[in-house]
């Protein structure tokens, strides 16, 4: 089976930045919002993917039959790909329910769920030698009158039938830290449950509570633990 692992924050806090060090040869980006990268020169790394050709490493979509089609054509045809990055994939809920906003009942909340739910478990059952990194934004919820950041998703279908969090080992929260001298920020991931996270690593896995918002970092601590 594949690894997934679920990289969780706000807006601006790294996680698309946190491609940047990947190498664009052996790493395929889909793109749920096809908003620009924030890194200098993606354009020239990541090129519009063919299937009939089996070349490209980058493709925009948002429909989640779409990306299921991608995936499995990946884990078979492309296996010089090692990592996929589904950036913003909480969009494929998101667009799909303002799709649909006008539509009355509760049916549509059971399609989006449905439809994350084929993502995540066709993003499951890849070759084995694929990480599948879903890119979410977060949202703070109350849980029993204490703040609680989470994954964020549309209806309570997911919450309420399925824990997200418990379909990954590795859950990594972002963390930005000002400098009080020099104003600049740094950007970092959070390896376990820190002020109400869901987050979480194998023990042992990571040195440190906080790390680099670095894929290609994340990648390689993973690799040294499991082999």
């Amino acid at each position: 089976m594949s690894e997934i692992i679920a990289i969780v924050g706000s807006s601006g806090e790294g996680k698309s930045t946190s491609i940047e060090n990947l190498d664009p040869k052996d790493t395929f980006i889909i793109n749920c919002i096809g908003k620009q990268m924030p890194f200098k020169g993606w354009k020239s790394k990541y090129v519009l993917a063919d299937p009939r050709q089996a070349t490209g490493n980058y493709f925009e979509v948002d429909k989640a039959p779409e990306i299921c089609n991608i995936l499995q054509h990946i884990s078979e045809k492309r296996t010089d790909i090692k990592h996929i990055v589904l950036d913003d994939v909480h969009y494929t809920m998101s667009n799909e329910f303002m799709s649909k906003a006008l539509e009355k009942g509760y049916e549509k909340f059971s399609e989006l769920g449905k439809h994350m739910w084929e993502i995540l478990t066709k993003a499951r059952t890849l070759r084995k030698d694929l990480k599948v990194f879903f890119l979410w934004h977060d949202e703070i919820i109350n849980e029993n009158f204490v703040p609680k950041r989470k994954i964020k998703t549309v209806g309570k279908l997911l919450d309420d039938k399925i824990t997200i969090e418990g379909l990954f080992t590795v859950v990594l929260f972002t963390k930005v830290v000002k400098d009080d001298k020099t104003k600049k920020n740094s950007y970092y991931f959070v390896t376990q449950t820190e002020d109400g996270t869901t987050g979480k690593s194998p023990k042992g896995m990571f040195d440190d509570l906080y790390i680099p918002n670095d894929l290609k970092f994340v990648s390689e601590k993973m690799n040294e633990y499991y082999n």
